[in-house]
């Protein structure tokens, strides 16, 4: 029972900014996570699809240079903007309704 108590302990120390930063690998998980829901489904959904066809438009004139170029500026930007973003976690009280 003290093993439980002790990972519990722990697994409340995370620090939730660096969880959403490496969740941001799968650009927008970082912002579900922090519970920005409007904002982390946007750039799931519209953001990733509005990047890739930028690329492949681009990588026309650019002879595929924007293929690599535009996601490696696309996905730390993202992930820094869910690093900084307030942590919304608990303050929503129609999905905690146990409180």
């Amino acid at each position: 029972m003290n093993e439980i108590k002790e990972v519990r302990r722990r697994l409340g120390k995370v620090d939730r900014n660096l969880v959403a930063l490496a969740l941001s690998i799968i650009p927008g998980a970082g912002h579900l996570y922090k519970h920005h829901y409007a904002a982390g489904l946007g750039i799931l959904i519209g953001g990733n699809l509005l990047v890739v066809f930028a690329s492949v438009l681009l990588s026309l004139a650019t002879a595929g240079l924007s293929l690599v170029l535009i996601p490696l500026l696309y996905w730390p930007g993202v992930a820094a903007s869910a690093y900084y973003l307030p942590d919304w976690h608990g303050k929503h009280h129609w999905l905690h309704p146990w409180r």
